[in-house]
């Protein structure tokens, strides 16, 4: 087991709210720029809904918690270095990159 497995755990946000996701997100969880685009994402959906149906809204808010919670993962750091390697390795395969 890795010293990075063998940390203490970071205790989930609970994220039951919109206030609690503007906090999350207002603390830095998430990716750069996410506390603008929920923003603006969720006035859309708030614009495009109607009183009854705020299906919308709540793809808003699963998107975003989703996101955050991504961001909390130990492991989220490491698979987007491999990615980036990855890209960079592809584009020097390709010459047309």
């Amino acid at each position: 087991m890795s010293a990075q497995h063998a940390e203490t755990p970071i205790p989930a946000l609970p994220l039951k709210t919109i206030g609690d996701i503007r906090a999350a997100l207002r603390f830095g969880h998430g990716l750069p720029g996410d506390q603008e685009s929920f923003e603006a994402d969720l006035q859309r959906a708030l614009e495009a809904s109607s009183e009854t149906d705020l299906k919308a809204v709540a793809a808003v808010i699963v998107d975003y918690r989703g996101r955050i919670r991504l961001y909390q993962d130990p492991d989220f750091d490491i698979a987007i270095q491999e990615g980036l390697d990855l890209t960079a390795r592809l584009k020097q395969e390709d010459p047309r990159a």
